[in-house]
Formats: C-alpha cells, sequence, structure tokens
C-alpha cells in the first residue's frame, strides 16, 4: 500500500528566476585558475551587437552550454565565458538610422542581450565579461596592432580596393557578395560595390599563407579546411619573362604565373590588367583611346564583377608587341579586366587551344589558336574547342613528344637556365587589409609626421581614445579627419605638431583575440598573463557557424601564429576542436528584421519556460544541421518535463522487484546521453532520455519496484538532464533530498554490463520466412544459436528432410536456415 502525495505543479516562471538568482549569488559558475581540476576552455562565438538575441542565438548557444556543463561534471575545471563583439558598421548603420550615437545604442543593445542570455540559464562566467568596444578591451587591441607593425607585420600601402559607396567605406573581398545579375554588392547595405585605390593599412597574412594550410594536430570540419585552402590558393607553377625589346619604364620584360608551362609554345598573346603600370608607356598612338576609354570604363567595375565567369570577356589591343622566349616570335598584348592587377603579377599568357577562357577570347578577334598538347586521336586539325586535358607536347620545338606533367617542369627548368622564368610557387590570398574609413571602431595607434614620417603612438600612451563628439555620418573618409581635437597631436618622436591616424580597424581584429582576453580579463598590464595563457590555451573546443571560415577563423589561426613568432604565445593554432552548427531559419529563410521573420525566444520562454525552449531546440534534429523553426512541436518538450516532474516526485510502489530491469535501463540511458553528448547529439540525447522516462512509467505500473534502483534511475534522469535542462532539474534534485548544486555533482557513471539486456531476441527463419523466435543470452555463439532453434519442432518440422545449404548468421538478431 502507498501513500498518494499532492505533487505541486511545476511552474517554471517560479522556478527558473530564482534559481539564476541563486547562481548569481553562489557564484556557482564562476572559474577559479587556481581550481586543482584539469583545465578545460569551451568557447561559443561571441554574438554581434544587434539589438536583441533571436532564436537563432540560443541555437548556437543552449547545445554549447550543455556540452560545457558536461565537462564540468566530468571533473574538469571548465572555462565558459561570453562577451559581445561590439565594433563595426552594422552598429554605426543602425545608430544613424536611429538617430543616436553608436555607443549609446551598443551599450543599451549589450544591456538587453545580457538580460536576454541570463535568461536561458546558461553557465557563462559573467565576470569575464567585455564588450569589444570597452576602452580597456580596445587598449590592447592597439597594443596587438603596434606589435605587429614592430614586427613587420602591419604595413601601409597603396591597395585596390572594394568601396561601398552605402557604407562609404572599404569591405574586404569576403565582405562582398553577389546579386542576381552577378554584380558586386555590399554583403551589410547591398550597394554596388565600386572599385578604388588608396593608401591602407595592411597585415602580411601572406607570409603565413603555407603554414595556413596545414591543419596538423587540430580537429575541424573538413569543409571548413577546404574553404580556408581554396581561399588561399596555392598553385605551384612557372614565372615565364616576356623581353619586350626595349626598356619601359625600367622594365625590359613582363613577367606572368601559370600552372602550365608546358603549353607556353600555344601563347599567341598576353593579357595585362587596365591598371598595369605599363600600360601606358606600351600603348600605341593608334590605340590610346580605345585603350584610355576601355580603363576608365574597367575603374567603374569592382574586383567581384570583374572576375564573374558569366560575363562576357571584354578588352583592346594596346599595338605594342612582347617577344616568345622560346622562338622570339611577335605576341599581342592586349588590356581585359579579367586580369585583376591584385593578382598574380597583373599579367596573363593566352593559350587559346588550351584554355575555355583564352580560347573563346582569340576565336572572336581572329588570333591564332595552335595545338601543342596532342588530345587523344588528335588527326592534326583545328579544335572545335580548348583541350584542357593530359597529352602529349607537339609544336613545341626540342620539347616535342615530352609528357605534359614532365613537359611543366622541362619548359620551367630551360626558363630558368635562360634566365627567364623558373619554377615558382603562387598563392591567390593577398594580405589582410584592414583600414576602415568609418568611426566606430578602435582607432589605429599611428601618427603621421612631417620630418618623421609615420610613427607608432607609444604603449603608455594607450588607448587612443574614439572621441564621443565625433560627426560620424559617412562621407567616404573617415568621420575622424573632420575632428580637430583628435586629430591633432604631438609627433612623439620629434615633439612637432603630427597628425593622428584616422582610420579605424576592421572589427576582425577585435575578434581576432577576444578568446585570449577571457583568460585573464582584468590584466591592467599585459592582454594575457604567459602563465595563465600556458594554463588554458589552446581553446579545447570552439562552436560558431560556418560562413565565418574564411574571415573570422582565418584570421584567428593566422594572429595566433602571429603572436607566437613574436613570443607573445606559445600555441600554433587558436581552436584544437572545432565544430559548426547548422542555422535556424523562419519559413524555409534566413532570419532577419527586413524580412519579418525574427522568432524572439522571449514569447517562447514566458509560454514554457527557458528550459523547454533549449530542449526543443536541441530536439530539432542534428544540431549541425539546423533546421526551420515550426512552434507546433514546442509543447511537446513541455508536457515530457512534466512527465519528469511528476515522475521524480511522484509515489511509487516500493518493494523488491525489477532490479535489474531498472538498472539496465538506467545504464543504457546514460551510456547513450554522455555518447550524444561528446558528439553533439543533442537530438537522439534527449530522445534516450524520453524513451527512458517511458521504460520507468512502464516498470512502476507493472508493480513494486526495488527502492534503491529506483532511486538510481531517477537520481541518474536527473544528473543527465541537467545540463540541458538545468532548472527543473536543479529544483528537482532539491525536492528529492539532495544537498549542493546538481551542477557541481558527479556525471554518473556508466557500467557496461549493467547496461546489457539479461536476454536478446533472436529471429529464426528458414528459408527467408519467420519459423521461431529465441531467448538467448547476450553474445551467444552460432553453435548455441543453432542448437536452440533445432531444439524447435516449428524449426525442426521444417528442416525434416531437406539438405542444408547454409546458415546466416547476424550475432544477437538473426539465425537463418538456407535448405532444400
Amino acid at each position: 500500500m502507498t501513500t498518494v502525495t499532492q505533487i505541486p505543479a511545476y511552474d517554471p516562471s517560479e522556478i527558473e528566476p530564482r534559481w539564476r538568482e541563486r547562481w548569481e549569488i553562489d557564484g556557482l559558475y564562476r572559474v577559479d585558475d587556481d581550481d586543482p581540476r584539469p583545465p578545460y576552455y569551451f568557447l561559443t562565438m561571441l554574438p554581434y551587437t544587434s539589438g536583441d538575441l533571436h532564436i537563432g542565438h540560443w541555437y548556437a548557444m543552449a547545445p554549447s552550454d550543455v556540452a560545457a556543463r558536461w565537462h564540468r561534471m566530468q571533473g574538469k575545471n571548465v572555462l565558459f565565458p561570453l562577451g559581445f563583439d561590439a565594433f563595426g558598421l552594422p552598429a554605426e548603420n543602425a545608430a544613424i538610422n536611429n538617430n543616436t550615437h553608436p555607443k549609446k545604442w551598443t551599450y543599451a543593445n549589450v544591456e538587453n542581450m545580457t538580460a536576454q542570455l541570463k535568461t536561458m540559464g546558461a553557465s557563462f562566467d559573467w565576470n569575464r565579461e567585455f564588450s569589444t568596444s570597452d576602452p580597456e578591451y580596445y587598449r590592447w587591441t592597439q597594443w596587438w596592432f603596434l606589435k605587429l607593425y614592430e614586427h613587420g607585420l602591419a604595413y601601409r600601402g597603396q591597395a585596390d580596393c572594394n568601396f561601398c559607396p552605402g557604407c562609404a567605406t572599404i569591405l574586404a573581398n569576403e565582405q562582398v557578395n553577389r546579386n542576381d545579375e552577378g554584380i558586386g554588392i555590399c554583403e551589410r547595405c547591398e550597394s554596388i560595390v565600386e572599385a578604388k585605390q588608396m593608401e591602407q593599412w595592411m597585415f602580411r597574412i601572406t607570409d603565413y599563407a603555407d603554414e595556413l594550410l596545414e591543419f596538423d594536430g587540430i580537429d575541424w570540419p573538413e569543409p571548413i579546411k577546404l574553404m580556408q585552402r581554396n581561399w588561399i590558393g596555392r598553385s605551384e607553377g612557372a614565372e615565364i619573362s616576356f623581353p619586350l625589346g626595349r626598356e619601359v619604364n625600367g622594365d625590359d620584360r613582363i613577367t606572368v604565373f601559370t600552372t602550365r608551362p608546358d603549353t607556353l609554345f600555344g601563347c599567341t598573346f598576353m593579357v595585362l590588367a587596365p591598371e598595369h603600370p605599363l600600360v601606358a608607356e606600351l600603348t600605341t598612338d593608334e590605340c590610346r583611346a580605345d585603350v584610355e576609354a576601355y580603363i576608365e570604363q574597367a575603374r567603374r567595375q569592382n574586383e567581384i564583377e570583374r572576375q564573374s565567369t558569366t560575363r562576357e570577356k571584354t578588352g583592346v589591343f594596346t599595338g605594342a608587341y612582347t617577344k616568345h622566349p622560346f622562338t622570339g616570335e611577335d605576341i599581342q598584348i592586349w588590356i581585359a579586366d579579367y586580369v585583376l592587377l591584385s593578382y598574380g603579377t597583373g599579367a596573363v599568357m593566352g593559350v587559346p587551344a588550351h584554355d575555355e577562357r583564352d580560347f573563346a577570347f582569340a576565336s572572336e578577334r581572329g588570333i591564332p589558336i595552335p595545338v601543342v598538347i596532342a588530345p587523344p586521336d588528335w588527326d592534326g586539325n583545328d579544335l572545335d574547342e580548348a583541350y584542357t586535358g593530359p597529352g602529349t607536347m607537339v609544336n613545341s620545338g626540342r620539347f616535342d613528344g615530352t609528357d605534359w606533367q614532365a613537359g611543366k617542369l622541362a619548359v620551367a627548368d630551360a626558363l630558368d637556365e635562360m634566365d627567364l622564368g623558373g619554377r615558382t610557387v603562387s598563392y591567390r590570398l593577398r594580405d589582410w587589409l584592414i583600414s576602415r574609413q568609418r568611426y566606430w571602431g578602435a582607432p589605429i595607434p599611428m601618427i603621421h609626421c612631417d620630418s618623421c614620417g609615420t610613427v607608432p603612438v607609444p604603449e603608455d600612451d594607450l588607448p587612443v581614445l574614439l572621441p564621443d563628439d565625433a560627426e560620424f555620418l559617412p562621407t567616404g573618409a573617415s568621420p575622424l579627419e573632420r575632428n580637430k581635437l583628435f586629430v591633432d597631436v604631438d609627433c612623439p618622436t620629434c615633439d612637432e605638431t603630427g597628425r593622428r591616424e584616422t582610420d579605424t580597424m576592421d572589427t576582425f581584429m577585435c575578434s581576432n583575440w577576444y578568446m585570449y582576453r577571457y583568460v585573464d580579463p582584468h590584466n591592467h598590464y599585459a592582454p594575457i598573463d604567459p602563465a595563465l595563457a600556458r594554463q588554458w590555451l589552446p581553446i579545447d573546443t570552439y562552436t560558431g557557424g560556418a560562413e565565418h571560415a574564411v574571415m573570422h577563423l582565418f584570421y584567428a589561426r593566422f594572429f595566433a601564429k602571429a603572436a607566437r613568432d613574436m613570443g607573445i604565445l606559445e600555441i600554433d593554432e587558436p581552436f584544437a576542436r572545432l565544430f559548426n552548427q547548422g542555422t535556424i531559419t523562419k519559413d524555409g529563410h534566413k532570419m532577419s528584421k527586413s524580412r519579418g521573420n525574427v522568432v524572439n525566444p522571449d514569447e517562447w520562454v514566458d509560454r514554457y519556460g527557458a528550459d523547454t525552449v533549449r530542449l526543443y531546440l536541441m530536439f530539432l534534429g542534428p544540431w549541425e544541421a539546423g533546421g526551420d523553426w515550426d512552434d507546433s512541436g514546442i509543447s511537446g518538450q513541455w508536457r515530457w518535463l512534466n512527465r519528469v516532474w511528476n515522475l521524480a516526485l511522484g509515489d511509487v510502489e516500493r518493494g523488491n522487484g525489477q532490479a535489474n530491469a531498472i538498472r539496465r535501463a538506467t545504464h543504457a540511458m546514460i551510456g547513450k546521453v554522455s555518447q550524444d553528448i561528446e558528439r553533439f547529439r543533442f537530438n537522439t540525447m534527449i530522445a534516450a532520455m524520453m524513451e527512458f522516462t517511458n521504460e520507468l512509467q512502464d516498470i512502476r505500473e507493472q508493480g513494486p519496484v526495488d527502492s534503491d534502483a529506483w532511486r538510481e534511475a531517477i537520481d541518474a534522469l536527473l544528473l543527465c538532464l541537467a545540463p540541458s535542462a538545468p532548472h527543473i532539474s536543479e529544483e528537482l534534485w532539491l525536492r528529492t533530498g539532495h544537498d549542493g548544486s546538481i551542477h557541481e555533482q558527479t556525471w554518473p557513471e556508466y557500467d557496461e554490463s549493467l547496461a546489457q539486456a539479461e536476454t536478446v531476441t533472436v529471429v529464426v527463419q528458414v528459408n527467408g520466412k519467420l519459423r521461431e523466435k529465441l531467448a538467448l543470452a547476450p553474445g551467444a555463439s552460432q553453435d548455441a544459436a543453432e542448437s536452440a532453434a533445432r531444439a524447435s519442432t516449428r524449426v525442426a518440422d521444417q528442416l525434416d528432410g531437406k539438405t542444408l545449404r547454409r546458415v546466416i548468421w547476424v550475432p544477437d538478431k538473426l539465425l537463418n536456415f538456407v535448405a532444400n
């Protein structure tokens, strides 16, 4: 007989804020650097201060919180911080649109987003929180810039830039998208991007191109590694110098890079970028008007548009010629906008028989198309289309009969002997342009002096503060130029009046190193203490979106390697393990305010509680896949939490029965949940706990249960639920008689032997038809299974008088006799 106890209703609106307040008062998630447990640094990408969190932020952060909590319960000292990416164009543009100051806009958003994030119940160490726009933070961003400058990795030079007239600033190539017509547009405001040459600050990321190609010792998704390798674009080939026969602007040759030196004898024309410095001198008077008109037209196009593979390849003849390195024949020199001065040498050789673009270009202009790599079964006639495959060199002088692969090396080496080229490696990657002509960013800490040139701001004078009274409306020049109090400054070298650099830094400079500041956020003397850096770095696990593959994730790797070479850090890579979650969409589209499809989590938290929202997001499907938000299923998680509540607090008939069944189900659940959290399989983790609660309900309804086994089962359920639903599990832990926070407990130990079923069901077939089901011990041998099957009259009768041909055995599942 059991006494029926009245169970209080599950009320997350009362439970959740109470526990969050308690956790904050107790400093439950504050990390102690002196904790003797092994350190584990788990990090999710910091959010941008956009104003409000949408459900996509929860989708990124709640599963990360689950994993961080799990590692903590595994006995590790887990660092799980969060801050805000606060500088940059979006905040400045939003402030302009709302007629307010970027600083006011940003910090109001930080306050709002912090409150929303705390509602999630995540175990962030808020004692380490900062915004990248805090002067205490960007002081050290400027310090990093000075170190890069000191070591020759930061420099100022002319650069072809993508200029956004809408945002009135320079964009990196990665920040330019294409519209339906293939025209380059700003990823933020969708203005058509223009080409512009300006003096800019850059980082020598190309110095690390080869090292950035390697991913040894880190666990990163293959697609991210592939995107970064493609972005670097390493190509092995040859440099080839074409003699001009005279000196032009100090040069007597034009040099090209090619991956196909074996096709050199098929070169019948050369194409220069319109901006190439030799164009003006090379162009003949007869062609000058056409060339100058074409150059002006090219200036109105950005690099993305010029590189489009779908647009027609245009060009004009300069009237000039160069000489073929081997034959001495005249080679026409053209200009075309598909050749960029910023890539390679700004010149390419045209081999129309073996390049599709060159074939189209030459065919339209009557340029010869000689075949120099023989296709299979080639009859010696002209080609109808470019042949880009393998073959044997023909019409190539002394190289005739050479295999094309061997020919690449042979031609390159011959050029080397002639001092007209040789083997080399080229990269698509260009140095990182960090200058921005906007207000809301970290000022570049440099001073321009007429006497001393460009000199760094002394470290003791950092930070160079953004003036609050700056006029920040975009004009194409830096807003700081118009602030005389900011611009005018004494030169630190000669004390004469100098002029501050008025460009600000790309916001990715701020996110290059934020993960290191979390380790030592209150240090006033250095960005990070070396001892703490050795303790915590590299980050053990980093989670975030794959859209950052060739921006943040790429720049952060460069920064770590540069910091290592400067003697500041001792790591080769910033993130040991990277996991990319998918994207939550609404009605099939990415959430955005312009579409009006943003889902605010606050509404659903008010209705169901944070734990339910967390669970529902993780139950949608594989974390890496993302999914479409559909609120029709969220009530299912709410109902399940109510079942957990009632199961944990409800009465049960006590006795000595079903201990083995309870423990088997318990340990099977522990094993599955542990495995799934480690692999970020949160949807199947929740499914395993749901299945377990169903099993416990079935067992309870079958009669008396063993008290110890039942208590173990409920405890294990709450402990396994704690990372995913931290509030309800904390409440139930207290209500079921435990002391201390559930989040300070040890993860339940999995016993594989207890998880094994006492028997398994083996299906017995004769010629594929079901004849018997056997209850056997797990792992039973084939011989044991056959003996048990033959003892069954239903099997024996089917085999009687037949010849056994073979036996199909699937351990613990199937035994099939094939007989005739």
